[in-house]
């Protein structure tokens, strides 16, 4: 089993014919994903060959949709045109938009989140990231651009505002393996939270636990705790980046950037483990905290 991502998704690329876009769909052929073709008006109606797989060009999502049947969208488009590729695959109803773009101006991406709350997104279209690393259900599929050689499949589910960090605890268990590991991004406004995964690895009959990434800025953490207490009876195991980050200076991510109390590492830390989850120092010791647990399962 997975969450939100397997074997029988279709991927199609928006921007795939770009340079970020070329690379990581190639990466994602290698990976076993099923790339059915990609999007870009100015190219529509010719085919790139992109990981000896020769794939076709459409002019817009709903196109590739119905000529291919794709579910799920990968979106590598530059900043600025961000927004318009997001709506544009929402108006389609593609049922996972998962958006690699960095930089994508917040007003922008708040406009998103509001049309995927309407009316308008009548399809249901759940939308990872931006700024984000994407998702993988290792050995079956990937959306994004996370190394697919790092794990193997295996009982941990993992969610993650940080890139680096995603990779970094893969590694660290690639003993055990996951079943989907997906980074959320570090932005404030964000399609898929901590609270979105944790159910649905909750719901998952096959993640027996779960690593749950944070960092400093906002309150995502302490209300993910909340969640947890009421929620999730998977054990959690959580890291948060930032513990000597200083006060008021934004460090990496948009969204990480501490106020007084509020949004430091110290207090997500606190608020986890009130509830029950263990929180390492290091994203090492998160790992051992974790296989500590796998070990009684």
């Amino acid at each position: 089993m997975s969450i939100y991502l397997n074997k029988d998704s279709k991927i199609i690329v928006q921007g795939m014919t770009g340079g970020m876009g070329s690379k990581h769909t190639t990466l994602m052929v290698e990976a076993g994903s099923n790339i059915v073709g990609g999007v870009n008006a100015r190219k529509a109606g010719t085919s790139v060959e992109l990981g000896g797989k020769e794939l076709p060009v459409f002019g817009n999502v709903a196109e590739a949709m119905e000529k291919t049947g794709a579910d799920v969208s990968v979106l590598f488009v530059p900043p600025a045109f961000t927004k318009d590729a997001c709506i544009e695959a929402i108006d389609a109803g593609i049922g996972l938009l998962v958006v690699i773009t960095e930089g994508v101006p917040v007003q922008d991406t708040a406009e998103v989140w509001a049309y995927l709350e309407s009316d308008a997104n009548k399809g249901g279209t759940r939308m990872i990231g931006p700024n984000c690393p994407g998702i993988i259900t290792p050995g079956e599929s990937l959306a994004g651009i996370t190394p697919h050689t790092i794990s193997g499949s295996g009982p941990v589910g993992l969610v993650s505002k940080s890139g680096t960090l995603t990779y970094q605890m893969m590694y660290e268990l690639k003993d055990y393996g996951f079943t989907t590991a997906i980074g959320i991004g570090g932005d404030p406004i964000i399609g898929t939270t901590h609270i979105d995964a944790l159910a649905a690895f909750e719901a998952d009959p096959d993640t027996k636990a779960i690593v749950m990434i944070g960092e400093i800025g906002g309150d995502a953490e302490e209300r993910a705790a909340a969640y947890i207490k009421d929620n999730v009876t998977k054990p959690v195991v959580g890291y948060v980046a930032g513990f000597t980050a200083p006060e008021g200076k934004t460090m990496g991510h948009a969204g990480a950037i501490v106020s007084g109390s509020a949004g430091t590492a110290q207090a997500k830390k606190e608020a986890l483990e009130a509830v029950g989850v263990k929180v390492g120092k290091t994203p090492s010791e998160t790992a051992e905290l974790m296989r500590e647990i796998l070990k009684d399962l």
